[in-house]
């Protein structure tokens, strides 16, 4: 998997300020930062709260 270094970094950073402009960028960041916590507390499970094994149905 290739590292992205800080060139790759800055080019970045210039097309975000390019297409939201610099007011919009810490609210992109709040909800980017908000969205990644949300799929990291979703894709792990901690042990007491494992879901049952679902039932089969009987036809």
């Amino acid at each position: 998997m290739p590292r992205v270094g800080v060139p790759e970094l800055l080019i970045i950073l210039v097309i975000v300020v390019l297409i939201f402009g610099v007011g919009k960028l810490p609210e992109v960041g709040s909800s980017l930062g908000k969205a990644i916590r949300g799929f990291r507390e979703e894709t792990t499970v901690k042990p007491a709260e494992k879901p049952e094994a679902k039932e089969e149905k009987k036809d």
